[in-house]
């Protein structure tokens, strides 16, 4: 099924994924899983990964890969190869998995003016993303090298169509000393911006951030193609869903205007559904942008002063990805059990005869619980074969998982050896491998199978 079939089809029967406190789960397209004996992934028959990164091994350029490997995306190299920028959520004081050692003997090597914060050269920042250059054929790493440097919790991000990643950072720091983790961590930078990475560059890009584009513990971000605007979550218990309204598309340097979501008929809406069910799964409700101010602020209360303006609220926003005129993203901890939430954003360019003036139509996709296949809902992306593909970031062990249309669920693979949660969801241009991160193990891995069989 095409993506649009995915959307109209979920827009006219509403998803009725947890409606009556239950949903129904089928087996997955692809077939049963098969346990791992390498005991790191389990997937269908006929499927098959290849570690294409692992954390503290030596790169190319002389550095370390990072841990925390987290959201990342595939672009088309120009030779034929593919290169994947993936963000590392690492904080300063976590030296054990730093590019530079944990001693900082390799800092020096890289050129100054390349790292955002050095960090007084005691506690340079950790985050940051590395870039591998991957041999779809034979199936194995040409080179990998880092490509945005000295920046911290570089969490998710999202892909732009004009060739580059937006890394986002998962925090809000101010230049000082200060003492996390039972060490001294110092910086000489503001953090809590996003970053743009060239997914070309074979050497680090300057580290620029993107002030426009606001200052708070990003999560993900989703372009849409269309306008150009980029549709930005946040990972806090009160967060907001912003949009960034570039001045230029593809030079987000020379500003812009950014906004948050707000309900037309319900200013402040708490989408949380904690206490309440505010929000009803598979009703539409009208939505408007509300501009925000002072948008780099000194205090991480960017998200409080928007919802005091009527900003509608989400229990830690997470995922977010485009598909024909719909942004979805996952809320965390959303629900009554606060075990996640799915939300469609439609753009009013299809809902535009009927919508009356509304910016768009929100609509709540599915709420987990205990009965739920889906866990506390993550990275999300929609599948080449019409089906979204969600990391859970839970207890135990998590999985990926998809929705079809219908609402039904269904494991697509399954970490069952370790408690590190699955990120970093994506596919290949030619949508024929699938990439993704086992994030507390430090593994990027390249999933070859018969996905073909099930384009359109």
């Amino acid at each position: 099924m095409q993506r649009r079939q995915f959307i109209q089809s979920a827009f006219l029967s509403g998803m009725m994924l947890n409606a009556s406190g239950t949903v129904s789960t089928q087996n997955s397209p692809f077939g049963e899983l098969r346990a791992d004996p390498r005991k790191i992934l389990d997937l269908p028959k006929g499927f098959s990964y290849t570690i294409i990164s692992e954390q503290h091994s030596l790169m190319d350029d002389g550095l370390l890969t990072p841990g925390q490997a987290d959201g990342m995306a595939a672009f088309q190299n120009e030779n034929g190869n593919i290169n994947i920028v993936c963000n590392h959520e690492n904080h300063p004081a976590n030296f054990h998995y730093s590019a530079f050692d944990k001693n900082n003997s390799l800092l020096n090597s890289v050129d100054k003016n390349l790292i955002y914060d050095a960090g007084e050269g005691i506690t340079p920042g950790t985050g940051g993303t590395t870039t591998i250059e991957y041999d779809p054929i034979a199936k194995r790493k040409i080179r990998q090298h880092m490509s945005l440097i000295g920046t911290e919790y570089n969490c998710a991000g999202g892909a732009t169509p004009w060739g580059s990643w937006l890394s986002c950072e998962e925090c809000f720091t101010d230049p000082g000393t200060s003492f996390e983790r039972k060490k001294v961590v110092k910086r000489e930078k503001r953090h809590g911006y996003i970053f743009e990475v060239n997914a070309q560059s074979k050497q680090p890009v300057k580290p620029e951030p993107i002030i426009a584009m606001g200052r708070f513990e990003h999560e993900a971000a989703a372009v849409d193609p269309v306008s150009g605007a980029i549709y930005l979550t946040e990972d806090k218990h009160r967060s907001l869903l912003y949009r960034f309204l570039p001045n230029e598309k593809n030079k987000l340097q020379n500003g812009g205007i950014l906004q948050a979501l707000s309900f037309s008929k319900k200013s402040s809406m708490d989408t949380r559904n904690w206490d309440k069910e505010s929000v009803k799964v598979g009703e539409w409700y009208e939505a408007k942008w509300i501009n925000l101010d002072n948008i780099d602020p000194d205090k991480n209360d960017l998200r409080l002063g928007g919802y005091e303006k009527g900003a509608a609220r989400f229990a830690r926003g997470e995922g977010i990805c485009y598909a024909d005129n719909s942004v979805f993203l996952t809320a965390t901890i959303g629900g009554f059990e606060r075990m996640g939430q799915v939300f469609e954003y439609r753009i009013n360019r299809e809902l535009s005869e009927n919508s009356q003036g509304a910016a768009g139509h929100i609509k709540l996709l599915a709420e987990s619980n205990s009965k739920s296949l889906l866990h506390h809902a993550d990275n999300i992306i929609m599948s080449p074969w019409g089906d979204l593909i969600i990391c859970e970031d839970t207890f135990n062990y998590c999985g990926l998982i998809g929705i079809r249309p219908n609402g039904t669920q269904y494991i697509l693979a399954d970490n069952a050896y370790s408690d590190s949660e699955l990120c970093g969801i994506c596919f290949s241009p030619d949508n024929n491998i699938m990439f993704v991160n086992v994030q507390n193990r430090g593994l990027t891995l390249a999933i070859h199978g018969p996905f073909s069989r099930f384009l359109a």
